[in-house]
């Protein structure tokens, strides 16, 4: 399976709180990416978290669409994210929603992670692409 490697700006904009019920509050943010190397791209995210009342315990579910090339090939795709923090210990799961890529992206499947080294951002994709 082919992977790329490489590094990613971000900026983070609060939207307002979402009411989920029974006085339990998520956040809504948005994020404004930027992807260097061999996915050059723009992403935008839209993310809800929610903390408890552990301490370091929490949850974050968010929609991504990236757009732009990657390794030269033109399109656009989604990813959906799944993070945990359970007592301090993350995990997240990032997928490419399968079927979202369009253009010469069409087909595209995927993990990516990211990984953040003294406050820069840093990604790592998993992919395959159908045969041409």
């Amino acid at each position: 399976m082919p992977q790329v490697k490489g590094e990613f700006d971000v900026k983070r904009t609060p939207e307002g709180a979402v009411d989920l019920g029974g006085g339990v509050v998520a956040g809504h943010f948005r994020f404004d990416k930027q992807f260097h190397g061999a996915l050059d791209a723009t992403a935008v995210v839209h993310m809800l978290a929610v903390g408890t009342a552990v301490d370091g315990s929490a949850g974050y579910v968010a929609i991504e669409r990236i757009s732009g090339a990657l390794e030269g090939l033109r399109g656009s795709f989604m990813t959906q994210h799944n993070g945990i923090l359970d007592r301090g210990a993350p995990t997240l799961t990032l997928t490419v929603v399968p079927d979202s890529g369009t253009d010469e992206l069409e087909g595209l499947r995927g993990k990516m992670a990211i990984d953040i080294v003294d406050g820069k951002h840093f990604y790592t994709l998993d992919y395959s692409l159908p045969d041409a």
